[in-house]
């Protein structure tokens, strides 16, 4: 995915129909994208392209550009209230768990540091899984001794084996 191409879903009401708003900047690529959706129309009125809401047509927004353009829904979907937020960080998983021989842990200064950000416990899993997927790849280095280069060549590693935009923005 090129960096800085982007589109944005808005809510729109035209003609008393609810309708999905595309936003975007000028781009060949999106523009191209936009026209392989069916039922694609303009509005002047709001500047942007739109289609009918349905299942259908964001299935189908998500489909053509999966890969291509990050599609921003912060304006779409609502956001989940019924969540938690002040659910309390719970690492008793992190010292039960049985891990392989010679696999080297999270240090823990790091779980504190998510602790006290209070992460998600969901997110607090994923950010340690990782990290002691990174440090054991360079199992022989001190983790003190693990430099800039190292860090890039591990993420060059993640890129070539067709990691995902997520999972390598997670690594970092």
């Amino acid at each position: 995915m090129e960096r800085g191409r982007s589109i944005t879903l808005k809510h729109l009401l035209i003609n008393d129909k609810k309708c999905i708003g595309i936003q975007f900047y000028t781009d060949k690529v999106i523009q191209a994208l936009i026209k392989e959706l069916s039922d694609i129309k303009w509005s002047n009125e709001f500047n942007m392209a739109y289609l009918p809401n349905t299942k259908l047509h964001l299935d189908m927004i998500f489909k053509i550009f999966r890969g291509v353009v990050w599609v921003n829904c912060n304006f779409f979907f609502e956001k989940d209230l019924s969540k938690n937020y002040n659910e309390p960080v719970n690492v008793e998983w992190f010292r039960k768990r049985k891990l392989k021989e010679n696999h080297r842990v999270c240090p823990k200064e790091y779980l504190d540091k998510l602790e006290i950000k209070k992460y998600a416990n969901n997110t607090v899993k994923s950010y340690v899984s990782l990290f002691e997927a990174f440090i054991n790849f360079y199992h022989e280095k001190e983790l003190s001794k693990i430099n800039d280069a190292d860090i890039r060549a591990y993420l060059q590693k993640l890129v070539q084996e067709s990691r995902s935009n997520s999972y390598i923005n997670q690594s970092i």
